[in-house]
């Protein structure tokens, strides 16, 4: 655990935020609290219904692949990308993002609930009663990760 000491300073004369982390050496804790702090700062384009919307990575809940569409799916709705599903995966590992399946990838930070199979997959519940199944292939991984990440 981070022996953490958090000072915020509030001064109408900032024109930006900036956060600065101050430690004696990186580890995976300060690691995890540099990923959580990037990912409110990236975005990503979505389409929908012929118009571009510009979303928040950190309110992705889950990135599907179906048919050669990469899907982007939120709390209020579904959106295409242009990416494959492998390019984003490079750029959303650090930011909290693991491959679920061949064609899966899972924002851990909305994992509520992980359930064992019989035959080694897993099942994780998302917001919304969404069930996402996780191959053997890719069950170790997400099983250390949300270990690692919650106490």
């Amino acid at each position: 655990m981070i022996n953490m000491k958090l000072t915020i300073n509030v001064d109408e004369h900032y024109t930006g935020t900036e956060v600065t982390v101050n430690c004696n050496k990186m580890n995976d804790e300060i690691s995890k609290l540099i990923a959580s702090i990037q990912i409110f700062d990236m975005k990503i384009a979505g389409r929908k219904d012929g118009k571009e919307y510009i979303l928040e990575i950190a309110d992705i809940i889950y990135i599907e692949s179906i048919d050669k569409h990469t899907i982007l799916y939120t709390f209020a709705d579904s959106y295409e990308n242009s990416f494959k599903l492998y390019e984003l995966e490079a750029k959303l590992l650090p930011k909290g993002f693991l491959r679920a399946s061949k064609n899966c990838l899972v924002n851990i930070n909305f994992v509520s609930s992980i359930e064992a199979e019989s035959n080694s997959k897993l099942i994780l519940t998302m917001p919304k009663g969404i069930e996402l199944i996780v191959s053997r292939l890719y069950a170790t991984e997400i099983k250390q990760r949300l270990e690692a990440q919650y106490v």
